[in-house]
């Protein structure tokens, strides 16, 4: 084994790490990456590690179907995952073929529950090796439970169309403070402005050191992510609750647009990071740690915007471990508690106000389906239908029922799967 090869070691352990705590829980992948262990690695290991986990996770579908024809008798997951790995770096990666396959059989044979798969490890990828790269095949990259509700849902070819992003690695999108700055910091960061005003750029790296970061002048959000606040349309002077807040892209939005804003989540962790992006931007809020639900203040306000817990299946792009840890009986529970929350969010709208529901998912249950009950349940309230590229939209996500269901393929260059309606309580 070349130098090369020898160092490339502690990445591959790391990326073991990786793709097993992210396919174990929800965050699994994040928590991980922020141990000591982790950040004691050279920086070159750290990022090839999360590079290599990303690409398995993205093509996990596509590797389990190769791989499942393979075994006579199922291995340990720990083998599993290991092939897993071996088969990302020999197609999906610009890696060496002998290094792709002799640092997994190294891994395999440190340790007493994987010596003797070594042999099968080995053998398993140098035949793959020989049978070639696989036939692209969007639908193999979905979980099939998965990819069986998009087509109900939304039909077979755009069902096709979502899972074919799954593959991409995306862009960096970038919302601005000030909106006038737009089209100058899309120079300086070597991206562009998107409809709506987010700035969307094919930098990578430390975020610290792009411009104007130290000035708070940006913060990461997808562009779809982006668009609901746009469509509360709040003015300065007026009154926001950002229920769900955390991890407060949206409650900058609110406040840069000049609102006195309550941002509210139930996680004093997570809001921890929202008192850090309004220090860093040198925006205002007032950050209350509160379950939604059961929050006993009383005040009303102007603009409510309520981004509801969800199966999140909307972001695979930038998190791909969402497709495999979902299950069928998340979205069901997942709906009992936005159905909640829509009434609490609804308790809290001043007459005359207005509250934009919206959840990162692509299940109708949690998007079409709430909005639906809601206000067949309420009369005092009424869908205020979205126009035709409000909010930076894209025309294909606008519904005849007037909510936005943004598909992921909708936005050249792709975006987070959303739903989004606006509602207004009658004054």
């Amino acid at each position: 084994m070349s130098d090369i090869e020898e160092a490339g070691v502690p990445a591959r352990e790391a990326a073991v790490q990786f793709l097993e705590a992210a396919l174990a829980r929800r965050a699994g992948l994040d928590e991980v990456m922020a141990t000591p262990a982790t950040s004691r690695l050279a920086p070159r290991d750290r990022a090839f590690a999360r590079a290599l986990t990303m690409v398995a996770l993205r093509r996990l579908g596509t590797i389990d179907r190769l791989l499942a024809p393979k075994f006579q008798r199922q291995p340990p997951d720990r083998v599993i995952t290991l092939l897993r790995l071996g088969v990302a770096q020999l197609f999906w990666l610009d890696v060496p073929d002998h290094a792709a396959v002799s640092t997994m059989v190294a891994i395999a044979d440190k340790t007493k529950a994987t010596r003797s798969f070594k042999g099968m490890v080995n053998a398993i990828l140098r035949g793959l090796l020989r049978d070639g790269p696989p036939a692209d095949d969007p639908e193999a990259l979905a979980p099939p439970w998965l990819m069986s509700r998009w087509q109900a849902a939304w039909g077979a070819a755009d069902a096709r169309a979502i899972a074919a992003t799954i593959a991409n690695e995306p862009a960096t999108d970038l919302t601005v403070r000030d909106p006038a700055e737009a089209a100058a910091l899309a120079e300086q960061l070597d991206g562009e402005v998107l409809a709506g005003g987010s700035i969307r750029t094919p930098r990578r790296g430390d975020l610290a050191e792009w411009p104007a970061f130290d000035e708070g002048r940006w913060w990461v959000q997808d562009a779809a992510a982006a668009i609901p606040v746009r469509l509360l349309a709040v003015k300065p002077g007026e009154t926001a609750l950002d229920l769900c807040a955390a991890p407060g892209g949206k409650t900058l939005q609110l406040a840069a647009a000049g609102a006195t804003v309550i941002a509210l989540d139930r996680s004093a962790d997570r809001l921890k990071r929202v008192a850090e992006n309004l220090a860093r931007t040198g925006l205002a809020a007032e950050v209350v740690t509160a379950d939604a639900r059961s929050w006993t203040d009383e005040r009303r306000f102007d603009a409510v915007l309520l981004d509801a817990p969800c199966s999140a299946t909307g972001t695979f792009r930038r998190h791909p471990d969402v497709l495999w840890i979902a299950a069928p009986g998340d979205i069901a529970k997942l709906a009992v508690v936005q159905s909640q929350m829509l009434d609490s969010a609804a308790r809290r709208l001043a007459p005359g106000g207005r509250l934009v529901y919206c959840v990162c998912s692509l299940e109708p249950e949690e998007g079409e389906g709430q909005i639906q009950a809601f206000l067949g349940r309420r009369p005092e309230f009424a869908l205020d239908p979205i126009r035709p590229g409000e909010g930076g939209a894209p025309e294909a996500s606008l519904s005849p029922k007037g909510w936005l269901r943004m598909l992921p393929h909708h936005m050249a260059g792709g975006m987070d799967g959303f739903f989004a309606a606006r509602i207004v309580r009658k004054a």
